[in-house]
């Protein structure tokens, strides 16, 4: 391998790496688990997986939960 070919595949990995380096980590994905449930990926290390009416529940929940997070804001912490 020449010179320039070294060159431009180290070029080529410089490039491929700031775009991988660039990607939004905070995207999330869903998809059905190999048991049936509702994984949500990308909200941390691990999924987060329930069963259809787990989901369910929750979201009815969902004003409860929004106004309980208000409410506690000063205890709680964010993720950077």
């Amino acid at each position: 391998m020449s010179n320039d070919d070294v060159q431009a595949e180290l070029a080529r990995l410089r490039a491929e790496n700031e775009a991988l380096r660039g990607r939004d980590r905070r995207t999330t994905s869903i998809r059905v688990s190999d048991k049936g449930g509702v994984s949500v990926y990308g909200l941390g290390r691990f999924p987060v997986t329930l069963y259809k009416e787990q989901w369910v529940k929750l979201l009815d929940q969902a004003d409860e939960i929004r106004a309980f997070i208000r409410e506690h804001d000063a205890e709680l912490k964010t993720k950077a």
